[in-house]
């Protein structure tokens, strides 16, 4: 053997003894584990860049920042909701569907997740209404307006929300806004001057501080939130532009849910509000105070109530919450789960439950895209869609434009929505937040749109698998190999 083939074999080794103390040095699932070590092995130093800067935990600052809560304050607004819950005509949980109360107490145990009731819910499935039915609220708006939003663009639509917070900011409005660079490439500076000289404070979300200094580019605020005087709340699937209106060539019709709240479930999008922006302030003298102001009872007459708990989660836990709720909302199911998401990349745990119901002869229907958004987690989705089918779960594409709603409805009993996919990235990675509703009724339109939406829908079969190309099959197992780290 030749010298140059010697020191090829030198570098290759030590390539994988780093590859293989760089990867365990952290507890992680094994296809994590995995698929890092393929990517460090077969990418000598790219790899590990790509690593560093995508693979490592999350700083110990941020994590440390997020510890920093009024723990007695919101517990006394948990509290608040408790009481007021007693006001309302409404079933309990367990009387509705037995395994709701355990889903209630689960959330309640680890997340600190309080089950409001004293709601209004309303729905909104396309950006044109959603957007034009929050100005209205933000117009109206008389002390606060809190944002927070993944995706917000420098285009026609985000230029209208702006102008109007700008106006309430410069009315003597409390404008708070917090948003994620990598989301919002095109918002400079600029684009919040207006809002800043008028009043508004505007923040970037903490793991967008020094990226290179700290070498974490993989942490991003998926969360899309807004509370208007601390008793309107905004949560969903729609980020800020007008790809989210159907205005991209690109993608289309853009089907997407999103949720209006009138009640006291918007205490905990407050509550989450409050904690994101006291992570990301650079000053604690801008820290924000869990004032009375931003936690107020409905002021309309509410006597039937929408049981809901919303739930935050993220990389700052060591439990991931969120999934285990849809994990055991699956496997409570008696009758039928159905989910829409825009990404399926499920971990074993969630293909672990979603099998275990089919084979309990569950109705287990998903419904994903047919076109690409992100081209890897498409041909990853493609994969899992055709693993799934091929064991009994009828999968659905949605041909009318990108389908990007995050929901399931189980048993026309209970119901979710959120900014959560039914991916690794939002199990693991992101700030995500999911509403889950204890109703019938919203259950029930659940299921009723997504009949709908199935008429907009390609039902996967065994012949359209048998019709994809080697190259295609291909793609999707190497984009699968890959998943735990898109």
């Amino acid at each position: 053997m030749g010298i140059v083939e010697q020191i090829i074999w030198l570098v290759f080794f030590i390539n994988a003894i780093s590859a293989i103390v760089t990867v365990f040095r952290k507890p992680r699932n094994i296809t994590t584990v995995w698929a890092w070590l393929l990517t460090l092995i077969f990418l000598p130093v790219l790899g590990f860049l790509i690593y560093a800067f995508c693979g490592r935990g999350i700083d110990g600052e941020t994590m440390y920042r997020f510890e920093q809560e009024d723990e007695k304050r919101v517990k006394e607004i948990n509290e608040i909701i408790q009481h007021d819950n007693r006001h309302v005509d409404y079933n309990a949980p367990d009387q509705l569907y037995p395994a709701a109360n355990a889903l209630v107490k689960f959330f309640k145990n680890l997340d600190e997740s309080p089950l409001a009731i004293r709601n209004e819910v309303a729905f909104f499935l396309n950006g044109t209404d959603k957007f034009e039915h929050l100005f209205v609220d933000l117009r109206a708006a008389k002390s606060t307006i809190h944002v927070e939003y993944y995706a917000f663009f420098d285009d026609r639509i985000g230029n209208r929300f702006m102008r109007i917070l700008e106006e309430k900011a410069a009315e003597g409005v409390e404008v708070r806004m917090i948003y994620d660079p990598w989301g919002a490439p095109k918002t400079d500076k600029k684009f919040y001057e207006t809002l800043i000289k008028n009043g508004g404070k505007v923040t970037a979300f903490i793991t967008s501080r020094n990226i290179l200094a700290k070498t974490r580019l993989n942490y991003h605020l998926h969360r899309k939130i807004v509370v208007v005087d601390g008793q309107i709340g905004w949560t969903g699937g729609f980020n800020v532009g007008d790809q989210y209106l159907g205005e991209s060539k690109r993608f289309g019709n853009w089907r997407d849910t999103h949720g209006r709240i009138e009640g006291t479930a918007s205490f905990t999008l407050q509550e989450i509000f409050i904690r994101d922006w006291n992570a990301s302030v650079k000053d604690k003298s801008q820290r924000m105070s869990y004032l009375p102001e931003y936690f107020v009872l409905p002021e309309k007459e509410i006597t039937k109530g929408v049981g809901m708990q919303i739930v935050a989660d993220g990389p700052d836990n060591d439990t991931q919450v969120i999934k285990d709720g849809f994990v055991r909302l699956i496997m409570s199911a008696e009758k039928s789960v159905w989910i829409q998401t825009p990404y399926l990349v499920p971990d074993e745990t969630m293909i672990s439950a979603i099998l275990i119901a089919v084979r309990s002869g569950i109705d287990v229907r998903i419904m994903i895209p047919n076109m690409p958004d992100h081209p890897f987690i498409y041909r990853a989705t493609q994969y899992y869609a055709n693993y799934l089918h091929q064991r009994g779960v009828k999968i659905y594409h949605y041909a009318d434009g990108f389908i990007h709603s995050k929901t399931m409805v189980v048993d026309d009993e209970l119901a979710t929505f959120g900014s959560t996919n039914q991916d690794i990235r939002s199990y693991e990675l992101n700030f995500e937040v999911s509403s889950f509703i204890y109703d019938p009724e919203i259950a029930q339109l659940f299921r009723k749109i997504f009949e709908e939406d199935m008429n907009d829908c390609i039902l996967l079969t065994d012949q359209i698998i048998a019709d994809q190309s080697r190259w295609l099959t291909f793609k999707q197992q190497f984009s699968r190999l890959l998943s735990p780290v898109l």
